[in-house]
């Protein structure tokens, strides 16, 4: 029998993948300044280490490298942009073969733009020692802060699921003492979340009638999964992989399995919830009466509720521990959060005319009418489909979560952008896609300083004013950077073709 061989476009590796590989090269060599070393790594101690890590102009020096690196693969995935909406790249190895290029000299590099994966690990080595995750913080864990933790969520129980409690469990004791080789560990469970959006993509995208080339460019190769899937080791990223993946089951048909990998990407990040009453409308079919919905609803939420008995049972915690600490990421005020900024817009001027400090009350009462409308809105969608498909109604519910949520971080965005791309983009929200992937890209650049206690700290306003600059030049540099931001007469969306496919894309969904 003879083997199927895999083809790319002509031209891709000098034109795509190099490029990117550059930039991420760049990216790298720059983490080893400006990335988090853990107190306790030995590694500190060279010599040019100690030189890009505490001399100012070592940290100059990396922390450019990465501005240089970030700024060439921004550039790249626009120039795939393009050329991915225009046809001519034909082929989805193309897209995969180039992204491998690109993540793989950032899977060296000490954890960047974050570092949240020494939390991940010292929360594994706390339940090593017996000590509950849900019940208190990291320090009452000896060395916690020379792990590398930051100290703003030492004494802040986590926020996360039973099924992550464990993967952190599992790798803390494969790992030993070494909070930098389990970084890498981190980083590769990340990597898996990668992939399972890549095989997801495919198959969703053309399940709705859109080209899976333009579906994998914007929803897995943009720079974000670059700088905070694979740099920043979230775990995010398998839980959006998961998300995808159940999506992807529910859709052949495979309800129950679908259900149970939806509740373990609930049992990583609880916002993952918000899938389980579409995968019940799914398995309901198209047309189904209340009575029909509601029975699958329910089957799917027995289904959850056992699937994550089991894994509190494994990882020993109690099953619903984290709703308590759920508002653990909200403590910190960010002016990325519209329902935190209008509050502090609200109470800055107040405290700043004498009439006393109301900035916490002003940002409690907004965050607590955003939540209002996100309750409204989330139910909204599920009860009210207006001819959306159950995958667009995921991603809305996640854009939903985002904008009227506490709290926002850049990789926020990446819960809702793979769905969004493989149900379809109009011209217009094509444009607004991309300025928000570059506008979030360039804020990670200007606020990468932040790593770097010693140099030139940026506060997120800063940060995002910086970016706006940026952002405004970038725009003019190319002709690709224009043609896909400012628009042209050439522009090209990501729908299906008709009207009448549209409907087919819902009906197969639904089926």
């Amino acid at each position: 029998m003879p083997t199927r061989r895999i083809s790319t476009d002509p031209g891709w590796f000098g034109l795509y993948a190099l490029p990117g590989f550059l930039g991420s090269a760049f990216i790298a060599i720059g983490g080893l300044g400006v990335g988090w070393f853990p107190l306790s790594a030995d590694i500190l101690q060279w010599k040019f280490i100690d030189f890009v890590q505490t001399e100012t102009i070592g940290l100059a020096l990396t922390r450019s490298f990465v501005v240089v690196g970030a700024a060439l693969i921004l550039q790249v995935w626009l120039v795939v942009g393009v050329d991915a909406l225009h046809g001519k790249i034909l082929r989805l190895e193309t897209i995969y073969f180039s992204l491998i290029a690109w993540l793989l000299p950032l899977l060296v590099t000490p954890p960047l733009f974050s570092r949240d994966v020494y939390s991940y690990f010292m929360q594994g080595k706390m339940q090593l020692a017996g000590n509950n995750p849900y019940e208190s913080g990291v320090s009452v864990v000896p060395g916690w802060f020379q792990s590398g933790v930051d100290p703003l969520w030492g004494d802040a129980p986590t926020p996360y699921g039973p099924v992550f409690l464990l993967v952190e469990k599992a790798i803390a004791a494969i790992s030993q003492d070494s909070s930098l080789v389990a970084s890498y560990l981190f980083r590769l469970t990340s990597l898996a979340g990668v992939v399972f959006i890549c095989l997801s993509i495919p198959y969703l995208a053309k399940a709705h009638g859109v080209n899976p080339v333009s579906a994998a460019w914007i929803g897995v190769m943009n720079p974000l999964v670059l700088m905070h899937f694979v740099a920043g080791s979230h775990n995010d990223a398998l839980m959006v992989g998961l998300v995808c993946i159940a999506m992807v089951l529910a859709l052949r048909g495979h309800f129950i399995s679908g259900v149970v990998v939806a509740t373990l990407a609930l049992g990583i990040k609880p916002v993952a919830i918000v899938l389980l009453p579409f995968l019940a409308l799914i398995a309901a079919g198209s047309g189904a009466s209340w009575i029909r919905r509601a029975r699958y609803g329910a089957i799917a939420g027995l289904i959850a509720l056992s699937t994550l008995f089991i894994t509190s049972a494994i990882a020993e915690t109690g099953p619903f521990g984290w709703i308590g600490s759920l508002s653990t990421p909200g403590t910190v005020k960010s002016w990325l959060s519209p329902t935190t900024a209008i509050g502090m817009l609200i109470g800055g001027p107040i405290r700043m005319l004498g009439f006393g400090n109301f900035v916490d009350t002003s940002v409690g009462i907004t965050r607590l009418i955003g939540s209002v409308i996100l309750a409204i809105v989330l139910v909204l969608l599920v009860v009210r489909p207006a001819g959306r498909s159950a995958t667009r109604g995921v991603a809305l519910s996640f854009v939903a979560l985002v904008v009227l949520g506490p709290v926002v971080q850049p990789w926020y965005l990446l819960w809702s952008i793979p769905l969004l791309a493989v149900t379809g983009l109009s011209h217009k929200q094509v444009r607004l896609m991309v300025i928000a992937i570059a506008a979030f890209t360039i804020h990670g650049i200007a606020n990468s300083s932040a790593t770097a206690d010693t140099f030139l700290e940026l506060s997120d306003g800063i940060a995002m004013v910086l970016a706006g600059i940026t952002l405004g030049l970038a725009m003019l540099a190319s002709t690709a950077e224009r043609s896909l931001i400012l628009g042209d007469n050439t522009e090209q969306d990501m729908l299906p073709t008709s009207a009448a496919e549209i409907e087919a894309a819902r009906e197969r969904e639904l089926a």
